[in-house]
C-alpha cells in the first residue's frame, strides 16, 4: 500500500502512534489499541448488513472485529482510483491451531453461537438472495468439462499435466454423480425456508479467521457474509480441520458434536452437509488454479498436491462412509 493510501486514514478519528504494513494490509497503532485497513471490495449494502450483524453479535457477547467508520460517517472510504478500504479493529493474536482437537472442538462451539445469533428478523433479508448450491455444482462441473477437453486436446504435456490427466476420469465422474443426486434431493422449500427464517453464514469460517483470545475465540474477515444453510460454514471449516488431520473419524464426529450442542442440524442439513463435503472441490480448485494460471505454472508443487489429494481419498470415502452411515435413508 503506498502513501497515497495511508494519507486516507486523515478521513478516521483515530491518532495514528504508527502505521506498518501487514498482509496486504496497514495495521495502525493508535492510543485505543491497533486497527487494520485493509481493502474492501463489496458494496455499500454489504457493508451495511456486515456492520449490523457485527454489532449484534458484540451485543451478545460474541467476540468478534469492529467496522470503524469515517468522520462522515460511511462504513468505508475510496481512494482517487475507485478502490474501497475499510477500518477495522485488529486482533494480534495467533490463530486456531486445527492440529489441536481441543481447540477444533471449540472453535465448533463458537461457530454454533456465531450461527444462533446470524439470523436477519422476519422481513429484513429484502432483496438478499439465497445462494445456490445446484448452480455452483453447474457452474463446477462445466469448468471440469472443459479443462477436460483441453487436456485430452494438448499435444506435448508436463509431467502435472499427465498425471492431473490420469487422475481426472475418477473425480470428473465423482462431481457429476454427487451434483446429480444432490439435484434429486433438494427442493425449492429449502431455499424458501432459508430465506423466511434469515439464515446467514459467515462464508469464509476456517482457521486464519478463527483468533484466539484469553478466554475465548475471536471471529474476523465477515467481508463474505451470505445468506445460505449454516452447514455451508461447517463444510468448509470441517473440510479444512481433516485435511490437516487425515480425515479422522473421531476428531470428525467430535467436531460435529460440539457444534450440535448448541445449536442442533435438522436431517435434511445433515444430508446436504453429506453432499457439501462428498464433492470433490478440492481437485475442482487444482484444477481451475492450473487452467487460469497456465503461464505461471509450477508443476512440481502442483503434482505434490495432486497426489496428497488421492492419497487422501480412501481416508475421506472412510469417513464419508461412517460419519454419514445414516444418510443413505435419509436421501
Amino acid at each position: 500500500m503506498n502513501d497515497r493510501v495511508t494519507g486516507l486514514l486523515e478521513l478516521y478519528d483515530i491518532e495514528a502512534v504508527r502505521v506498518r504494513k501487514g498482509r496486504g494490509a496497514l495495521l495502525c497503532d493508535t492510543d485505543n489499541g491497533c486497527f487494520i485497513f485493509k481493502e474492501y471490495n463489496g458494496s455499500e449494502q454489504k457493508a451495511g448488513l456486515q456492520d449490523r450483524v457485527l454489532k449484534k453479535l458484540a451485543d451478545e457477547g460474541v467476540s468478534c472485529e469492529r467496522i470503524f467508520p469515517t468522520k462522515e460517517g460511511a462504513l468505508f472510504c475510496q481512494d482517487t482510483d475507485g478502490r474501497k478500504y475499510m477500518l477495522k479493529s485488529y486482533f494480534d493474536n495467533r490463530e486456531c491451531n486445527i492440529r489441536d482437537s481441543q481447540e477444533c472442538r471449540e472453535a465448533a462451539s463458537m461457530l454454533s453461537r456465531l450461527h444462533r445469533r446470524m439470523v436477519l428478523p422476519p422481513g429484513e433479508a429484502g432483496d438478499l438472495s439465497v445462494y445456490s448450491l445446484t448452480r455452483e455444482y453447474e457452474k463446477h462441473n462445466r469448468e471440469l468439462k472443459k479443462v477436460w477437453q483441453y487436456l485430452c486436446k494438448k499435444g506435448q504435456k508436463s509431467a502435472f499435466e499427465v498425471t492431473l490427466l490420469a487422475r481426472y476420469p475418477y473425480f470428473l465422474n465423482q462431481a457429476l454423480e454427487v451434483s446429480g443426486e444432490w439435484k434429486e434431493f433438494a427442493l425449492d422449500s429449502d431455499t424458501e425456508y432459508i430465506k423466511e427464517k434469515g439464515f446467514l453464514c459467515h462464508g469464509d469460517y476456517q482457521q486464519h479467521n478463527i483468533i484466539r483470545g484469553n478466554r475465548e475465540f475471536a471471529v474476523i474477515n465477515f467481508e463474505k457474509l451470505v445468506m445460505d444453510n449454516p452447514v455451508r460454514d461447517i463444510c468448509l471449516y470441517l473440510r479444512k480441520v481433516m485435511e490437516k488431520n487425515n480425515w479422522s473419524v473421531e476428531l470428525g464426529e467430535s467436531i460435529l458434536h460440539a457444534y450440535d450442542v448448541g445449536n442442533p442440524l435438522p436431517a435434511r442439513s445433515f444430508v446436504e452437509l453429506y453432499y457439501r463435503l462428498a464433492y470433490p472441490v478440492k481437485f475442482w480448485k487444482i484444477v481451475n488454479f492450473y487452467y487460469n494460471a497456465r503461464k505461471v505454472w509450477t508443476p512440481d508443487k502442483n503434482i505434490e498436491k495432486l497426489n496428497i489429494l488421492m492419497e487422501q481419498e480412501q481416508q475421506k470415502q472412510n469417513f464419508l462412509d461412517k460419519v454419514f452411515r445414516d444418510v443413505a435413508h435419509l436421501r
